[in-house]
């Protein structure tokens, strides 16, 4: 990966400039000016193709844009087109989960609502592949190496948590994730430890909703993605939210309304250190 960023993330900043440059002309008076197609504008545009630099270069050199802002244009290009180690798993991962983890690779801060189970941040390798075990019970296609490939992947996403610089990860869980078994008591045991520990981690707000809250909010899980300007013109990306069921969804409109839902959560929950001490007295009582 670039030592810039996500190539993901990189896309997206550039395509959201060169909509801007464009303003309010139409794409095809752009493509006919450079010998373009109107597609491949709007290629350009989308966030989710990759254009070769040198095609970049002829594009602002036709919206006239001069030095630094030139030169920082044509750096995103170069980033853009590189790989992120993601792309060696793409065999295993659905698009939208390619496009998810790149994303993920270069967001500042993430906000996410769990009901159903341990994050994939936060999980153990065993309670993960117990997850995946039971995920592919009912989905036999899924072949036993590109199960494990995919538990690579989740164990590799972990690194944003202390690698630098570090993800802030802040993280409601219904309490009942706590009580609901995955493996034998073992795996819940370790999993559990596990929360202790990364609760204490500086960048990780980890809050327990107890069962006994009667905040009467109900919502499917998400994950909220805000990204930083990252030094790089104008060009700050739009909060991001995924929705995950049974597949992972992406969704860059209305994500003010999870905001005003994940602090609801935040405030109806335990704070940090008494979540800590639920997620103790929950291994000792339920899995010891």
């Amino acid at each position: 990966m670039p030592a810039s960023g996500s190539p993901t993330v990189r896309r997206r900043r550039l395509a959201a400039e060169l909509r801007k440059l464009r303003g309010s002309r139409k794409a095809g008076e752009i493509a006919r000016a450079i010998g373009w197609s109107a597609s491949k504008i709007s290629r350009a545009e989308s966030g989710h193709d990759s254009l070769p630099p040198e095609e970049i270069e002829k594009l602002i050199d036709y919206y006239a844009v001069t030095d630094p802002f030139r030169g920082q244009l044509l750096e995103l290009a170069k980033d853009a087109v590189q790989r992120g180690w993601w792309d060696d798993y793409t065999d295993a991962l659905a698009p939208e989960y390619v496009e998810f983890i790149g994303l993920e690779a270069e967001a500042s801060s993430c906000l996410q609502w769990q009901p159903n189970v341990v994050p994939g941040l936060l999980q153990t390798e065993d309670y993960a592949r117990q997850i995946n075990a039971a995920f592919r019970a009912v989905n036999p296609t899924i072949s036993p190496s590109v199960q494990e490939r995919f538990l690579r992947v989740r164990m590799l996403r972990q690194a944003r948590l202390t690698e630098e610089p570090v993800l802030q990860f802040s993280v409601v869980l219904d309490e009942a994730v706590l009580l609901r078994g995955v493996g034998d008591r073992g795996v819940m045991r370790a999993q559990l430890e596990h929360l202790v520990a990364a609760s204490d981690l500086p960048n990780v707000d980890l809050r327990i909703l107890p069962l006994s809250q009667n905040i009467g909010l109900h919502g499917s899980s998400f994950t909220l993605m805000s990204f930083g300007s990252r030094g790089i013109a104008s060009s700050d990306l739009e909060d991001i939210v995924s929705i995950e069921i049974l597949h992972t969804e992406l969704y860059e409109t209305d994500t003010y309304l999870y905001r005003l839902f994940f602090q609801a959560l935040s405030k109806a929950a335990l704070p940090p250190a008494e979540s800590r001490q639920s997620i103790i007295s929950m291994m000792e009582a339920a899995w010891s």
